[in-house]
């Protein structure tokens, strides 16, 4: 195996007299639901930027179909919502953190309903979606199939209305800056104003996952680990980065965009089948379609490798046609683009990229282990979601999270001495850099193509060192210079995290949730732990899980 190139701290030249300063109470990094969320838990009485590198509308957060899991149904209880997170984690959630979660859940979702969400309602009750691992019907949704869009409509707007809080869209964050072992802002760039060094009281990291690392994901493009491979850089301790989620139901039609079909579609009653028809999901689990995303995505990769197809299909032909219509408008729309008829054809699918399960450490009110940095959402490793995640948690997490952070993160400083903000002496020199111009599209697809190829649903040893013999390989070279824009910035930063998560990968030797070792087909009591990382750390080490962690009150 190649030795590991560690990359530079800063990724660009920067100095307190060559870059314009700006200075806020509290810098949230990110403009999904996380994000805006904890901006809006800040005290009134603090300043607020929100820096996002798209606008507001473009977020992972925009895309979700599914809804927020919760308990708001009389005969649910949360000890079953508690129970089915704990199963789909498969032995690595922390039971406090889950606990404390779905216990809020209820809070979150009446917090959005009063600031003008609408979600979807029968008989005047909010209706309620079953979905893969759940025992019971209890996600809320909105739009029929668009959470995501009218949760962020409703978040977005009250945003807006408060003049403590700033907005900064299309800037993008470079790196966290610190000093004496604490964060104390970023620096971020936008095409207007070059680089700015941001300094902040404290600062909130919520800029989502990293599933564009694969040539199939259901996530925005923008979505390539940036704030992963911030917190590395800056020295933050990362884990469970080997567990990727695959999403199994991703639209596969030759020239169209991955478009996630909603594990909710399964929940109303749609069968897998393949090529010839045959529904096969019963054969794996007695779940059958409804099991967890994990099983469902590894079952449908056997079977396309059993039929020698490039797919399986969805069929929901036995279910009424105007209920399939009026329950997924959004998804029917995007099936006819195609020519398809989402009540009555067999919709291609496989599975791509979705949902990033690790990430940068945080306790129980989101503060990581680097003093002054707080993270909420896809970020983080929280506890909550453990080997896999249960679907629609991940709303419900960004809600939780964000509200938590934020709250913290604002007591932190009204409970301090003033601060006067003095700039402390941070500074990194130009590199010279005279080897020419690289191809950094080509770079970025074939990355991209690896991690499908050798670090996807299903791994083996031989091909996680081989991919990680190349992505050392393209590090050596890509990571020491300095590029002036985005494109060479999130290359460093794929880079980093996929080797995160190859290296981690190759670490945890047995098959559990999302990560699946062909050649380590067993899930392991002696594996009931974090592979937990911090840049600069001689390797990897085993946390141990918590058990009875601490809630805060």
């Amino acid at each position: 195996m190649t030795k590991v190139f560690d990359g530079p701290r800063y990724l660009v030249a920067f100095g307190p007299k060559r870059v314009q300063h700006c200075f806020t109470d509290v810098l949230v990094l990110g403009g999904g639901v996380a994000g805006l969320r904890a901006a809006l838990a800040v005290d009134p009485s603090l300043s607020v930027t929100v820096v996002t590198k798209d606008d507001l509308l473009t977020s992972s957060s925009q895309w979700a179909q599914g809804g927020i899991a919760g308990v708001v149904d009389p005969e649910d209880r949360f000890d079953n919502h508690v129970a089915d997170t704990l199963v789909a984690g498969v032995g690595l959630c922390h039971d406090g953190v889950v606990d404390s979660v779905v216990r809020e859940a209820p809070q979150r979702i009446a917090e959005l309903i009063s600031w003008g969400t609408k979600f979807d309602e029968r008989d005047g009750l909010l209706e309620l979606g079953r979905e893969g691992g759940h025992s019971h019907h209890r996600i809320v949704h909105a739009l029929g199939d668009a959470t995501g869009r009218e949760v962020m409509r409703a978040i977005i707007e009250r945003v807006q209305g408060l003049d403590h809080i700033a907005m900064w869209p299309g800037t993008f964050s470079i790196d966290l800056l610190t000093h004496e072992g604490s964060c104390r802002g970023a620096l971020v760039w936008n095409g207007a104003h070059g680089k700015t060094l941001v300094w902040a009281r404290r600062t909130i990291l919520a800029t989502g996952g990293a599933g564009q690392l694969y040539r199939e994901s259901t996530n925005p493009e923008g979505a390539v680990g940036d704030g992963m491979a911030l917190a590395w850089r800056a020295g933050c301790e990362l884990r469970d980065m080997e567990f990727m989620q695959f999403h199994p139901t991703v639209l596969y039609i030759a020239g169209g965009s991955r478009s996630l079909i909603t594990e909710a579609v399964r929940g109303a009653g749609a069968w897998l089948v393949d090529r010839d028809g045959h529904r096969f999901m019963p054969d794996f689990d007695p779940r059958a379609e409804l099991a967890p995303r994990d099983v469902v995505s590894r079952a449908i990769t056997v079977v396309m490798a059993r039929t020698h197809h490039s797919n399986v299909y969805l069929d929901l032909s036995h279910l009424d046609a105007a209920g399939v219509l009026a329950r997924f408008p959004g998804m029917a729309q995007i099936c006819a683009k195609f020519g398809l008829d989402l009540a009555r054809d067999r919709i291609p699918v496989r599975p791509g990229a979705h949902y990033m399960v690790g990430g940068a450490v945080v306790d129980a009110i989101g503060r990581t282990t680097l003093p002054g940095l707080f993270a909420a959402g896809e970020v983080t490793s929280s506890g909550l979601h453990g080997a896999n995640r249960l679907a629609s948690n991940s709303l419900l997490e960004g809600l939780v999270y964000g509200a938590r952070a934020g709250s913290a993160a604002s007591a932190d400083i009204l409970a301090g001495p003033p601060d006067d903000f003095r700039v402390p002496p941070l500074a990194n020199p130009r590199v010279a850099d005279t080897r020419g111009a690289l191809d950094l599209a080509d770079i970025r697809n074939s990355l991209r193509s690896l991690m499908w190829r050798h670090v996807g649903v299903e791994r083996i040893g031989d091909s996680l060192s081989e991919a990680l013999d190349t992505v050392e390989g393209w590090c050596r070279y890509v990571l020491p210079r300095q590029f002036s824009d985005p494109a060479g910035w999130q290359l460093q930063n794929m880079l980093e995290v996929s080797r995160l998560i190859i290296r981690s990968a190759l670490e945890r030797e047995e098959t559990r949730g999302v990560h699946v070792r062909r050649d380590h087909p067993a899930t392991l009591d002696d594996w009931l732990c974090h592979v937990a990382w911090r840049r600069g750390a001689a390797g990897p080490w085993r946390e141990p899980l918590p058990r009875g962690s601490a809630v805060p009150a």
